[in-house]
């Protein structure tokens, strides 16, 4: 699947703007620096995804009968 295709109906996205931005202008720290905030929120978005299966999982379990 091409980013365009999975961001095309939302275009003021912060997603959609980080994955257009153009890059050449940044320098290798700066590139760095980017790639650890990335990397940072990837492991913030795999904790929720976590947290979200557990609770699924509690409630799947309280109410079966």
């Amino acid at each position: 699947m091409d980013l365009d295709d999975l961001f095309a109906r939302k275009p003021d996205d912060p997603l959609t703007q980080v994955t257009r931005q153009d890059l050449d202008p940044l320098s290798i720290s700066e590139l760095e620096e980017r790639i650890e905030i990335l990397e940072a929120e990837v492991a913030r978005v795999k904790a929720k995804m976590t947290s979200a299966s557990r609770f699924k999982e509690a409630a799947s379990s309280l109410f079966k009968t």
